[in-house]
């Protein structure tokens, strides 16, 4: 006859609804402490309108007679090739042979596509048919201070485009350094160099170096013995 105990196997599924209830229970409680506040915080994107703000924009200007940190710029030869609102005929640090590699290698990559390997304005994409840029070897462009040539990559000229965001100020100056050895390098006289370098440049390029490469070989060298 049945009795008021309750067998072990009545018991087990018992047991497994308790533990079930107490889970579901847990997961209820936890998932209502989770709010998507981390991930859909109250805060602008770029550029998004604001009703708070008198000019509706949500973006904020600069407060006047504040200085951001890392944006100080207080060389301002460095920083704008200008002495006294003019162009800068100096460098504002020592040139030597390591700026000008600098030099070459952002020549190269930033200029060159335009501006020709050698800086006679022959550039690749002109001989594709983009309208071409001055040489750089022209009387006019020779007898402009470095302080312009800066500004020119700084601020762009003409068709070409500001280098700012894309080139940093001492690349700039190495760039700036690079093409005034270029210019030297085709107004210079040989009693400017040594006896090794006037038989470097009177000996044919190694083979396979094109006539470019050879200019731009003579350019270093010729800014070198200066």
């Amino acid at each position: 006859m049945p009795t008021g105990n309750i067998s072990p196997t009545t018991a087990r599924p018992a047991r497994g609804i308790v533990l079930l209830a107490g889970v579901l229970a847990a997961t209820l409680l936890f998932t209502a402490g989770c709010r998507r506040d981390m991930y859909d915080q109250p805060k602008y994107d770029a550029y998004d309108p604001s009703t708070f703000f008198k000019d509706g924009s949500s973006s904020r200007q600069q407060i006047d007679g504040t200085v951001a940190r890392g944006d100080l710029e207080a060389d301002s030869l460095y920083y704008t090739g200008k002495i006294d609102g003019k162009d800068a005929d100096v460098f504002p640090f020592a040139v030597d042979r390591e700026l000008l590699e600098l030099g070459r290698e952002r020549y190269l990559i930033y200029c060159s596509p335009c501006h020709g390997r050698a800086g006679d304005g022959r550039g690749m994409v002109v001989r594709r048919g983009f309208s071409p840029p001055p040489t750089f070897h022209s009387e006019y462009l020779y007898k402009k201070p470095v302080g312009h040539l800066y500004n020119v990559i700084t601020h762009g000229y003409g068709a070409m485009y500001s280098y700012a965001a894309r080139v940093p100020v001492r690349h700039r100056w190495a760039i700036t350094a690079y093409i005034r050895a270029m210019q030297y390098s085709r107004q210079a006289s040989p009693d400017d160099l040594t006896p090794d370098e006037q038989k470097f440049l009177a000996s044919p390029p190694p083979a396979g170096q094109t006539p470019s490469n050879s200019d731009e070989h003579r350019a270093s060298s010729a800014e070198a013995a200066k």
